[in-house]
């Protein structure tokens, strides 16, 4: 049986959303609302059961595809470099890993030519040069790089070239959708608290950095992502 495309039907000059678009809509929605009811409990359930699952369904569709990269033991290889950032101490030399992974990635899946990959490269050694200087800069990026950047941004992306090749006016207002909840999220900061102990100090021990990360890098001075403890 073939899975439902991914598109909407154009009709008598409307849009017809089919199943899949509206099941994404709602899920979204869903998404948008826990995320203002149980914040916290939402990012653990996210990171701890969701995130794990979706890799586990779709490392056999990756390998297939041999992870697009130009040989699979280079995935080998990178999942050396993982097991042994997740050991680095230093949140600089960590950001460095993150860093330099993530563009040797893009050297290799994104880049179709030797000059393409030389100007990403010259670019890449460009801001790795601004971070430097900036002392912290690369501590922020080895923290935003698995968390906002691969969670966020890479979904935005895959959104938008979705909606792209398949020239779906609804997909492209799913990505419409994406990005007016994030802002609303942003503008409007949920304020519900965590009212479980250990999910205050999972969270502070996790994804308390996340916070400051983000607050050095848009210039917000005190950014906490991490709700405060409702005790008894």
């Amino acid at each position: 049986m073939s899975t439902p495309a991914l598109t909407s039907k154009p009709c008598h000059g409307l849009v017809i959303m089919r199943g899949n678009d509206a099941i994404h809509l709602g899920l979204m929605l869903l998404a948008l609302a826990a995320a203002y009811l149980v914040p916290f409990e939402l990012l653990l359930l996210a990171y701890v059961v969701l995130g794990p699952a979706h890799y586990f369904t779709e490392i056999s569709w990756l390998h297939d595809r041999s992870y697009y990269l130009p040989h699979r033991g280079i995935a080998v290889a990178l999942a050396i470099v993982a097991v042994v950032a997740a050991l680095i101490d230093n949140a600089s030399w960590f950001g460095f890993a993150m860093w330099g992974a993530l563009i040797v990635c893009a050297m290799l899946a994104a880049t179709t030519s030797a000059v393409e990959s030389m100007l990403l490269f010259m670019a890449a050694i460009a801001l790795s040069a601004i971070m430097y200087s900036s002392g912290s800069s690369l501590a922020v990026i080895g923290i935003l790089i698995p968390t906002l950047v691969h969670v966020s941004l890479f979904t935005l992306i895959f959104m938008v070239l979705g909606a792209y090749r398949s020239g779906s006016r609804v997909q492209a207002t799913l990505v419409v959708v994406y990005l007016a909840a994030i802002a609303t999220i942003l503008l409007l900061p949920q304020t519900a608290e965590i009212r479980i102990a250990s999910f205050a100090r999972v969270g502070q021990d996790y994804f308390g950095n996340v916070g400051p990360a983000l607050g050095r890098l848009f210039g917000v001075p005190g950014l906490v992502l991490v709700p405060t403890f409702l005790g008894t």
